[in-house]
């Protein structure tokens, strides 16, 4: 189920949230592109290529943890309205080489509501397979959503 249309409430969130994401230097050097769903679901869009393969000719670990812990952290953070979130802990699981291609990383927000939040998120290739899994915590920082340029971008708007 898609967000409603509207600019207003949480759509309005989600939409904030996408841009954020969007504006990150980190995501300037992967092509990426996120996806809120809806309450407690995030998609990340991956394309992997060469420039991120280890010596053995497949995508390094750090591409895992850098689409499933986005995924999974964002499936948190559309909970929360007023601050950003910061990762406290997150474990993976590889389940397959990647070696290139469009990939995709689902969220979904598990628990916590408060303070600490729990996520988890799985990695699908382009043949449908999971590639790898993850979990992670999440905690609220003092960090204002609103005091980002990229998430205050799209409120603007």
């Amino acid at each position: 189920m898609l967000p409603e249309a509207g600019p207003t409430g949480a759509n309005l969130h989600w939409r904030a949230l996408e841009s954020l994401y969007a504006s990150a230097a980190i995501n300037q050097t992967f092509e990426s592109s996120l996806e809120i769903l809806g309450e407690g679901r995030a998609r990340i869009h991956f394309d992997v290529t060469p420039a991120v393969f280890h010596a053995a000719g497949a995508a390094h670990g750090t591409i895992y943890f850098k689409m499933l812990d986005d995924a999974a952290f964002y499936a948190a953070n559309t909970l929360v309205t007023d601050r950003f979130l910061l990762t406290t802990s997150f474990n993976l699981h590889l389940t397959k080489p990647i070696t290139g291609g469009r990939l995709v990383a689902e969220g979904t927000w598990v628990s916590g509501r408060r303070r600490v939040f729990v996520a988890e998120s799985r990695l699908i290739d382009e043949a449908g397979d999971e590639v790898g899994r993850g979990s992670g915590t999440f905690m609220r920082s003092r960090i204002a959503l609103s005091s980002l340029a990229g998430y205050g971008a799209a409120t603007k708007r």
